[in-house]
């Protein structure tokens, strides 16, 4: 009974991971065009949240926003994995990521990344967040902003 509880949220967890990283499957082709603003444009070495106003966050390029952007969202969908393994430490570290994350997505996105990082963690306690429908309607902002930005 337990597995086939857990099974259908992983199953809808992977189809989202999938969808996450179709959405991104070609950062470089719009980052060539990108990487010269970039570049003219002051970035700092170290990621501050403040500094998230650009087109890409907090990141220098598309392709590392589109790259960590669509890895975290993905992996928001598969926190309850780390969680039914027992995987505590691990657990741990992707909620941090996530969080870290979160700060440096550019502000057209950080309500939207928030949201789906909120909902991700509350599905580690809560599998109706997978059953309802709310973990997709928190990626689909998340995965439009990559569609959008990162093909």
């Amino acid at each position: 009974m337990i597995l086939k509880n857990v099974a259908r949220p992983l199953t809808a967890a992977a189809l989202l991971a999938t969808l996450a990283l179709t959405a991104c499957s070609a950062p470089e082709a719009v980052s060539a065009p990108s990487s010269a603003a970039a570049t003219s444009a002051p970035a700092s070495a170290t990621p501050s949240p403040s500094k998230a106003s650009g087109p890409y966050g907090d990141f220098p390029t598309a392709a590392e926003a589109c790259a960590k952007i669509s890895e975290q969202a993905t992996g928001a969908t598969l926190l309850p994995l780390s969680a039914a393994q027992g995987k505590t430490a691990e657990l741990e570290q992707s909620k941090a990521e996530l969080s870290r994350t979160a700060e440096r997505v550019p502000d057209s996105l950080k309500a939207d990344f928030a949201n789906l990082a909120k909902v991700a963690v509350a599905g580690v306690s809560d599998q109706a967040v997978f059953s309802s429908g709310k973990l997709q309607a928190a990626m689909a902002p998340v995965t439009g902003w990559l569609a959008a930005n990162c093909t």
